[in-house]
């Protein structure tokens, strides 16, 4: 193969104005003296916290009442809790410790939604204590909290998880006979709030039609007396990380000749979508069921819209750092060696990549050309690679350099975070301004 041919399309990120200019700022080199030479995040809360609003004014454009849930297990930072305590946000949460964690940074139960299939008794217990809104999943689940509410005095609110027709082997939600009986269970300690589902996907069609049939499911379950009167679409709400043209040059040029012993990932993320974000948002709720647009259906139905974004609150809102530890040939490429672990950017532990390129902060100015590098890890292992497909950098990375990945936020930071060779874990640090400081799970330092 021709070496022109192996030369991969660039596949630069789209940024938010903060993230480029903390990269070029004395901040950065100031970040990784203090945190020792080894890994960082750096995590932007009024990035997310204008990615939120822009969600919840979408639902407030088309008059339609809800909540967006933040979808906390898209990253583990507590400094994007501390933002959902406004009008018409909350977290949704699936174990005690996340629990525990929004609690502990000024969530109320009545804004925390508990997901998750078959829930352990701890955190039926805490949920009902606190009186958040529990997703219930199977029928033995719901036994559980029925009997649990009883016995601590409490009213369980609850949403019944759906299995979506176009899913019907999915593992998680009730069938429709199992749903018609779970329904009629709702009763005494048991207040039906409404209904819920999750669509793999990120297309905005099927959420809107799958909402009105919650909708209907909403109805007949206030003729049986249940106040059903929210819906939870779920996640899924799209990220566009690159530009259009880039990713259609890109995904029309890609073959393994671009990839370090041609490993080339058969499935990524799609990382350019439209619409994203709040637009999509809007899309739902815009779509026509009928000749009736979902946000018309959902006003004369009086029923709550519940979302639960992950990576669309958090797109934008922060960025990864590996210091340079060595570069060495290998065939027409170099090897840069990284400190950290590519569990640090977890698409590579799916037998994926993650495709948006980095970005090389030289320390000093030095002399020479473009060069083509995969990037790898510092493990003993031979998959520890952060990015296996060549990318191009303008200089050949040196020691104390620092590898910048953009917009790693939504699930890559900690996702598969690891101790391996009892390295210690990247800290997030998070960023106002030219000021910093490190994420801390709890709020020690000052509230403005």
């Amino acid at each position: 193969m021709d070496l022109i041919d192996t030369l991969s399309s660039p596949l630069p990120a789209l940024e938010r104005p903060w993230a480029p200019r903390l990269r070029e700022s004395e901040t950065l080199w100031e970040i990784a003296r203090a945190v020792g030479g080894g890994p960082f995040h750096v995590i932007h809360p009024a990035t997310f916290a204008e990615n939120l609003g822009g969600m919840v004014a979408a639902l407030a454009a088309e008059r339609v009442e809800g909540t967006v849930y933040y979808g906390k297990k898209a990253n583990k930072a507590a400094a994007w809790l501390r933002e959902c305590v406004r009008p018409g946000t909350g977290v949704d949460v699936a174990s005690v410790p996340e629990l525990v964690h929004a609690l502990g940074n000024g969530l109320r139960g009545e804004s925390i939604g508990v997901t998750g299939a078959a829930k352990p008794d701890g955190l039926l217990w805490l949920a009902l204590r606190h009186r958040c809104l529990l997703a219930v999943d199977a029928a033995d689940e719901l036994e559980r909290v029925a009997r649990m509410a009883a016995e601590l005095g409490e009213t369980a609110q609850v949403l019944l998880r759906v299995r979506p027709p176009s899913a019907p082997e999915s593992r998680f939600g009730f069938a429709p006979g199992a749903l018609k009986a779970a329904v009629r269970q709702c009763a005494g300690s048991v207040v039906l709030r409404g209904f819920s589902f999750h669509l793999d996907g990120y297309d905005p069609v099927p959420r809107a039609e799958l909402a009105a049939y919650l909708i209907d499911l909403c109805q007949d379950a206030r003729a049986s007396g249940q106040p059903a009167s929210k819906i939870s679409i779920g996640g899924g709400i799209a990220v566009s990380y690159v530009d259009a043209a880039d990713w259609a040059r890109f995904e029309s040029g890609r073959h393994d000749g671009w990839f370090h012993a041609g490993r080339n990932p058969s499935k990524t993320y799609p990382y350019h979508q439209a619409p994203a974000g709040a637009a999509m948002v809007t899309a739902i709720l815009r779509h026509e069921i009928a000749g009736k647009p979902l946000a018309e259906r959902l006003r004369a139905a009086g029923i709550e819209l519940l979302l639960e974004p992950g990576r669309a609150l958090v797109d934008g809102a922060g960025f990864s750092v590996f210091p340079v530890l060595g570069c060495k040939p290998a065939e027409d490429h170099l090897i840069t060696t990284v400190a950290g672990l590519s569990m640090s950017l977890s698409e590579q532990w799916k037998g994926s990549e993650f495709l948006p390129d980095p970005v090389l902060v030289r320390r000093e100015i030095t002399n020479g050309g473009p060069v083509r590098t995969v990037v790898a890890g510092s493990s003993c292992m031979e998959y520890d690679v952060l990015t296996w497909r060549a990318v191009e950098l303008p200089a050949r990375p040196r020691t104390g350099d620092l590898l910048v990945y953009p917009n790693t936020a939504g699930y890559q930071m900690d996702k598969n975070e690891s101790g391996f060779h009892q390295l210690p874990l990247p800290p997030k640090v998070v960023a106002d301004g030219d000021r910093w400081h490190v994420d801390t799970d709890y709020p020690i330092q000052e509230i403005r």
